[in-house]
């Protein structure tokens, strides 16, 4: 978008509208859905993968590794990107490139082209959701500008959900590469439509030059990072020497980064969008909510088969009740949120979701599936009025030509909170477990007559059956203890988040160019 457009007269995006403005939206929200639901639809059918391609299960983890690397590097790069092509031929291109990704992971014959393949995916789909937020925004006038944020709130939360339950569905009665072929016709489709509908859409480009040390720093930085993350589990983090050398390099090289890029007269990466007092607390309330709602992501449906007997598909159905609410409440929202503090509405999200979090922290064993829907259910309510009021906030006092390298900067923070938080949940949880098991066994004695009685009840006579089954059981509770600890507090960091909102100050509505240019 310009940078020099006059106070006398609006900037020609406020002029523009595409011929038609549903169609244009639906095209936009497809290609978003589309990109967000393959940061989770592989997962389920790894296995299925791993089996066909002749591959071991730690080498099926790179089918999620490559794409979430790549991702996480291109996010950062999308203000660059919008500055040198347009947001429009951007989007275009990069949605475009998205479906041919799709189509060489389908066709890929081993493991290693697959992962080629996805690594090229993850990077053209790092652009994708900030320029359709930046796009939107430019499109909708201000009174509609929420419902436009509230339509990709919507898909965010949506997508994840969908994912694996639609990745196991298509995993079974069809095969794993149709997860991948399923992209292409919605992906030719979406960028055919906004190309089509918003031809002729102004736009000022510019030629910054490259950043070649940042952008050095940033692929070796962000690279080590998760990479480090996603195999720190496995490798028993710090006491891999491994880890140890991707800890050092990744904390070098984000430091350089950081530091040349807040000296860097052309970064390729504009940190200092932070100098804005809203979208640093925003971002800073959506990182760490973020970072909180991905655990509960997580944890759910791994608990469920671990600890409950749940198959994959059942599991999802359990969890799936969490995106009931939000894809009713959404047009509400979208369409009355601006008539009330943003802060207020983020606020009783954070509420509802800390109280369903206390509520799983008092899960047990013998809780029914009923239960386990109603909170997912209850907890759809929080996450209905959480992203569209943050995500306003935070991209309220951006300048509109900063809108999409903010939205990619704060989206880039958010997946990296995203992936801290799978790693550290999954070592918490099993590193509780662990210290719950060896308190439960300490009191227990072999040499104990009536110990080695309960032990024979269990195994009808057999002890050592006797003992495994013992065992599995104080490892149930183990597990389920670690579990509840966690919820309890996942529930008191949502509630801090109300603290980073309520630092924000109003007013809460993103720029258009020309209400811009006409306040200058």
């Amino acid at each position: 978008m310009s940078t020099t457009a006059s106070a006398a007269a609006p900037a020609p995006q406020v002029a523009f509208r595409p011929p038609n403005m549903a169609l244009t939206t639906i095209g936009l929200a497809l290609a978003s859905f589309m990109q967000v639901l393959d940061l989770t639809i592989a997962n389920v059918s790894l296995p299925t993968i791993a089996g066909n391609l002749g591959a071991s299960a730690d080498q099926a983890t790179w089918v999620v590794t490559s794409f979430a690397v790549s991702n996480a590097i291109a996010l950062p790069l999308t203000g660059y990107f919008t500055r040198r092509f347009g947001e429009l031929k951007l989007f275009v291109w990069a949605t475009l490139a998205f479906s041919i990704a799709s189509l060489l992971c389908g066709l890929a014959e081993s493991m290693g082209m697959l992962v080629v393949a996805r690594a090229l995916q993850g990077f053209v789909a790092g652009p994708m959701y900030p320029v359709t937020q930046a796009l939107l925004i430019s499109l909708y006038p201000p009174h509609k500008r929420g419902q436009a944020i509230a339509l990709l709130a919507m898909v965010t939360v949506v997508a994840p959900i969908a994912g694996p339950i639609l990745g196991g569905w298509i995993t079974d009665n069809y095969s794993w590469e149709w997860i991948f072929f399923i992209n292409i016709p919605i992906g030719i489709f979406a960028s055919t439509v906004v190309a089509t509908q918003l031809r002729g859409r102004p736009e000022v480009l510019e030629k910054p030059k490259m950043d070649y040390a940042g952008l050095i720093s940033l692929i070796i930085g962000v690279g080590a990072l998760q990479v480090l993350l996603d195999l720190g589990n496995d490798d028993d983090w710090f006491n891999s020497t491994r880890i140890v050398i991707l800890a050092i390099v990744s904390v070098i090289a984000l430091t350089f980064f950081v530091i040349w890029e807040l000296t860097e007269k052309d970064p390729i990466v504009n940190l200092r969008l932070f100098r804005h007092r809203n979208f640093a607390s925003g971002t800073a309330a959506m990182v760490v909510a973020y970072s909180a709602f991905f655990a509960v992501g997580l944890l759910v449906p791994l608990w469920l088969q671990r600890n409950l007997g749940y198959t994959a598909i059942w599991a999802g159905f359990a969890t799936a009740p969490l995106g009931i609410l939000p894809v009713l409440l959404t047009p509400l929202v979208g369409k009355y949120a601006m008539r009330f503090d943003l802060r207020i509405l983020a606020t009783f999200a954070f509420i509802v979701m800390a109280a369903t979090s206390f509520m799983r922290s008092y899960f047990n064993l013998d809780v029914d599936f009923q239960h386990v829907a109603e909170v997912q259910l209850l907890q759809g309510l929080g996450v209905a009025l959480f992203f569209m009021p943050v995500l306003t906030i935070l991209l309220s006092d951006l300048e509109p030509r900063e809108i999409a390298a903010g939205s990619g900067l704060a989206t880039f923070v958010r997946t990296l909170g995203g992936s801290f938080s799978a790693s550290l949940t999954t070592w918490a949880w099993n590193n509780r477990t662990t210290i719950h098991h060896a308190q439960l066994t300490e009191h227990i004695s072999a040499y104990d007559p009536s110990m080695q009685e309960t032990v024979a009840a269990f195994g009808r006579g057999d002890l050592q059956r006797g003992a495994f089954m013992l065992d599995r059981m104080i490892t149930q509770q183990a597990t389920q203890i670690g579990f509840n600890e966690i919820f309890h507090l996942l529930g008191i960091i949502f509630l801090v988040v109300i603290v980073f909102v309520w630092i924000a100050k109003p007013p809460f509505v993103a720029k258009a160019a020309g209400a811009a240019a006409g306040g200058h």
